[in-house]
């Protein structure tokens, strides 16, 4: 029975890859709209491959429009990674954050070291560390005599230049995974007007040992009353993060902005997690006589507890309504560990594990996507619109497709879609923006209350010029009458 239906499934998929083929052959004309939108943008029509379709498979598509071309889809590559890890691991699927000790604890004190075993949680921000460290106080330990040991070893990653990508190394985007990621391998320095002290207050999450900062930078009163004077804020700062250890702010704070945060990716993305334990186990008042350093768990090391992250389905929503790259980059290893527990996993498993799920889903005669490290955050990656529409039109038809559309931001509503011009909640909707790619990848509600696949992708040096047609075409798919 399930042979079957599996048998159906590619058939049905195989199918629509023929009426697509079929419809990309015939080069349908663009909407008008799109093409005029184009054109004005000095964009040639070719720069552009786009598919709309309806939902249900049994519909010939609404639009194919160099739908087989491969073409990079910057961070749309991200609903291919997630919906896989949906699939594959289950939406209540969550990671593991072991501590272990080799050591009694006597009055207080472990007598030995504390390990942190790292399974590749995406989300142990700020605040979870501090509540998987206070529940290592609830384990009656408030001083450690030894040292605090970070155990990384789930992923087997060279260290990587985080700004080799674009030459800036400190945009969060650029941070690399890690087994323990620590705050997404960023720092967040929030700032907060006191306008009677005539300073901004100055704080820094996680609070970093042996990272110091100014508590305050001067108030720039100006245009108070109007938003507008706020500008470009962060320039205004003059900050300096060259000093891993000693960041600082030469410039002035403006009032008329508020409070505002501002992420910064550690000058030293491989001692963040050292820096961030250090200060938080302080700041909660612990004790360490020795030191935080990497150290895998001995066998001896007894378990004491498990901290689990929140489920794959609540980070896959945080992943794509912000394109958060490490995030995804975190999923897609852990996909590469899913059979092969205990053995570090790295960039080549996990895209055998997704390549093996891409064929099972789309057939073996679908083109495989070159994946790069799974967030879409590259040069070479490349994937066709066909088949990441039909991808998602199956996603749709699926179980899965509630967990999947929830995690796609909604237009002028939320995420990276919130300052979209489409009508509020017209589309769910992937973006991917690189310097030479803009793209959208989602659903599209149309004039009956029906749901429309649509995968529109721009590649050109200018491509970021091709917004407003990106925004006329999902237009038109809401509403083309079926």
């Amino acid at each position: 029975m399930l042979e079957r239906f599996r048998i159906t499934k590619l058939a049905g998929a195989a199918l629509l890859a023929l009426t697509l083929a079929a419809a990309a052959r015939a080069e349908p004309a663009l909407p008008p709209e799109v093409a005029s939108l184009l054109a004005r943008a000095k964009l040639p029509a070719d720069a552009l491959s786009a598919v709309v379709l309806e939902t249900r498979p049994d519909h010939a598509p609404l639009l194919a429009w160099r739908a087989d071309m491969p073409v990079n889809p910057a961070s749309t590559l991200k609903l291919v990674t997630t919906y896989a890890a949906l699939d594959r691991l289950g939406p209540d699927f969550r990671w593991q954050t072991r501590v272990y000790s080799d050591a009694p604890v006597r009055d207080g004190t472990l007598l030995g070291d504390l390990y942190l075993q790292g399974g590749g949680d995406p989300k142990l921000v700020s605040e979870r560390l501090w509540l998987l460290l206070r529940r290592v106080q609830g384990l009656g330990i408030r001083r450690i005599a030894g040292d605090i040991r970070l155990d990384r070893s789930a992923f087997a990653l060279p260290e990587t230049d985080p700004g080799a990508f674009d030459s800036e190394p400190l945009k969060p985007y650029n941070a690399a995974p890690d087994a323990l990621l620590i705050n997404y391998r960023s720092q967040l320095f929030g700032f907060t007007p006191d306008t009677e002290a005539g300073v901004a207050r100055v704080t820094l999450e996680p609070p970093l040992a042996g990272v110091e900062w100014p508590a305050s930078v001067p108030l720039e009163a100006t245009g108070t009353d109007n938003p507008q004077a706020c500008g470009d804020w962060r320039g205004a700062l003059r900050a300096d993060f060259s000093d891993p250890l000693h960041p600082r702010f030469a410039g002035r704070y403006r009032a008329a902005c508020g409070a505002r945060e501002w992420p910064i990716a550690h000058p030293e993305p491989a001692r963040l997690a050292e820096r961030a334990v250090a200060g938080l186990w302080q700041s909660l008042g612990g004790q360490l006589d020795g030191q935080v350093r990497q150290g895998r768990v001995p066998p001896q090391a007894r378990l004491r507890l498990s901290f689990e992250s929140p489920p794959l389905a609540e980070v896959v929503r945080e992943t794509n309504k912000y394109s958060n790259n490490v995030m995804a980059q975190q999923i897609f290893l852990t996909l590469g560990q899913a059979g092969r527990e205990g053995t570090p996993t790295g960039l080549p498993e996990a895209r055998l594990a997704l390549e093996s799920w891409w064929q099972d889903k789309l057939g073996p005669d679908t083109r495989l996507p070159e994946l790069g490290n799974g967030s879409g955050l590259g040069r070479d990656v490349r994937l066709s619109a066909s088949a990441l529409a039909r991808l998602l039109q199956q996603a749709w038809n699926s179980g899965l497709m509630p967990d999947l559309a929830a995690s796609l931001p909604a237009s002028g509503v939320d995420g990276t879609l919130r300052r979209s011009t489409l009508e509020a909640g017209q589309a769910h909707l992937k973006t991917g923006s690189l310097r030479d790619v803009q793209a959208l990848a989602g659903y599209v509600h149309g004039p009956n209350g029906q749901r429309r696949v649509l995968v529109a992708i721009v590649n050109h040096p200018q491509a970021r010029a091709a917004k407003p047609a990106l925004e006329a075409l999902v237009r038109w798919a809401a509403q083309q009458q079926p």
